[in-house]
């Protein structure tokens, strides 16, 4: 019987020291796996029990983005990866300056924006790529633009690696929206601006919605725009908010 090679040798020495380590590290996930479906189940508890306050009528937020919200791993879109930070009903900076919304924030978004599974939905903002998961989940496909190139780098992995197929990011101004991808039967913009981008209500389909934060960043309402015809749209102010400034090109 041939001897075994150096390398081979070198392997069976290290294998078993290896494989302690790695069985600690996949209980460790586990167990933080397990940690986090509790605290995001209690998450989408405190999102419905706010809900009820009235913001979306009488009927709260509908079961399919409550079911959404309590599916997607918040903890794997920020830095430190903690469920203590994802789960709770606050906003969690991603660096650059930006955040990722508050839970509640983006469920409120997303059930104003009144997706449907055959829907085509323009994000500006893409960030760490939550609300992007989310509406994925809701949607037949989700075109996002992100204008720092680290976040859309990092948003594009992640999405990659979770398996979210059906969302395509490009880096870029979102200002100008994305006419290749569209048109978008909803528009959902993460950043506040004193104006709706008139491109984004050109992209935007007749019946369509688009969902944004408008004002400066002290006096800024969360706004629900709709469009009734080819040159007519229809604007509602829901709920004052507080969001990052949009960021614009400076070509």
């Amino acid at each position: 019987m041939p001897s075994l090679r150096l390398a081979d040798r070198m392997i069976m020495k290290i294998l078993p020291l290896l494989l302690p380590s790695m069985f600690a590290v996949a209980q460790e996930a586990t167990a933080q796996d397990a940690q986090c479906a509790g605290e995001r189940a209690a998450m989408v508890e405190t999102i419905r029990a706010r809900s009820a306050a009235g913001i979306v009528g009488q009927r709260g937020l509908s079961e399919r983005v409550l079911e959404a919200m309590g599916r997607t791993q918040r903890h794997l879109f920020i830095p430190e990866r903690s469920c203590s930070i994802a789960y709770a009903d606050g906003p969690v900076p991603i660096g650059h300056g930006q955040t990722i919304s508050q839970p509640f924030i983006v469920a409120l978004m997303t059930e104003l924006a009144e997706v449907a599974p055959d829907h085509v939905v323009l994000e500006i903002g893409t960030g760490s790529g939550y609300q992007a998961a989310i509406l994925a989940q809701l949607t037949r496909k989700v075109c996002t633009i992100e204008i720092i190139p680290a976040l859309a780098e990092a948003a594009t992995k992640t999405l990659g690696d979770l398996a979210y197929d059906n969302v395509s990011v490009r880096l870029g101004d979102g200002y100008g929206g994305w006419p290749e991808c569209g048109p978008f039967d909803a528009i959902v913009v993460t950043a506040a601006l004193g104006e709706v981008p008139p491109p984004l209500i050109e992209q935007l389909k007749v019946g369509g919605r688009l969902v944004m934060p408008v004002g400066a960043y002290t006096t800024q309402h969360l706004t629900v725009v709709e469009k009734i015809a080819p040159d007519r749209t229809t604007t509602r102010a829901v709920a004052p908010v507080r969001f990052v400034p949009f960021t614009r090109s400076k070509n």
